[in-house]
């Protein structure tokens, strides 16, 4: 009497998802990681609920107290006007991670974009793309942007405007790097061989297979933008009075400092400090983590 063996069932395969999860687990295994995500995390809260957190309105001046140091009633002092810095600081938060991480997005959207159609099509596109590119990184960013600003006018949209085009050409060049080890490989050249259109190839074929760059990209620009953000509104051409903003409140208060009054300025540079040094703690573990 014969039995019929049932066939071996093959080894289940493992999911795409897997690699990911494991990264994502290295990050969160990560002390640096989990450090900057604390930091960066508490900015945020400050950031949306800022006028909950504080017992002070940071806009309300008070003459007859200004330029009180740190008590138990105003924890970081008073600036010149009077207003209280401990309430101007966590609320100073919610201008900084507003426009800094748009302008970041707008960069790398428009970096991302332009990189993939100089990195498929090289060729005359690459020569003439890459050379304003390469003279567009020539000159000094910062410089660009205040003649920018001061063409066009200070104000929020147009700050968003101006780090997002000055982050758009160093994404690229990234970007450009990144499908340039791709295009020629076999994914591609079968993509080629079913008739996609290019659209099609550099979004839906390539642009997943260099999104680690990218994502690495991101949180580093996203810490440079701060920077930005704050060194343009401390030279007058990014964010505008009444505004708590910590550059803001630097370009303010920084001649008292000579007076003795150095709580109006150091609290607000500390925030600025702690802030990029999370953003930085993160863009480091990412990029770890992605080079593995």
């Amino acid at each position: 009497m014969s039995t019929t063996v049932p066939p071996a069932t093959p080894p289940a395969q493992g999911s795409a998802s897997e690699p990911r999860f494991e990264e994502l687990r290295m990050l969160l295994r990560s002390p640096t990681f989990v450090v900057g995500v604390v930091i960066v995390a508490w900015w945020i809260i400050c950031a949306l609920a800022g006028p909950w957190i504080v017992r002070l309105d940071p806009y309300a001046s008070d003459p007859l107290n200004s330029l009180l140091p740190p008590d138990r009633m105003h924890w970081f002092g008073t600036d010149q006007l009077g207003r209280d810095v401990f309430s101007r600081v966590i609320v100073g938060a919610r201008d900084i991670l507003t426009i800094a991480p748009l302008a970041t997005l707008l960069g790398t959207l428009a970096g991302t974009t332009l990189g993939l159609i100089v990195g498929y099509f090289d060729g005359w596109v690459d020569n003439v793309v890459g050379r304003a590119i390469d003279a567009v990184l020539a000159l000094p960013l910062v410089i660009v942007a205040l003649l920018a600003l001061a063409a066009v006018g200070a104000s929020n949209f147009t700050v968003i405007l101006v780090i997002g085009f000055t982050f758009t050409p160093i994404t690229a060049r990234t970007v450009r790097a990144a499908v340039f080890a791709e295009r020629h490989l076999d994914y591609v050249a079968a993509a080629q061989l079913r008739g996609e259109r290019a659209p099609y190839i550099m979004f839906a074929e390539i642009l997943p297979n260099v999104l680690p760059p990218i994502i690495v990209e991101a949180t580093v620009r996203l810490g440079y933008a701060i920077f930005a953000v704050a060194t343009l509104s401390f030279l007058g051409f990014g964010i505008q009075p009444p505004s708590a903003d910590w550059g803001l409140a630097l370009s303010e208060s920084y001649t008292l400092m000579a007076g003795g009054a150095w709580w109006t300025v150091v609290f607000a540079a500390c925030a600025i400090a702690t802030l990029v040094v999370g953003v930085n703690l993160i863009a480091d573990s990412v990029q770890g983590v992605l080079d593995r």
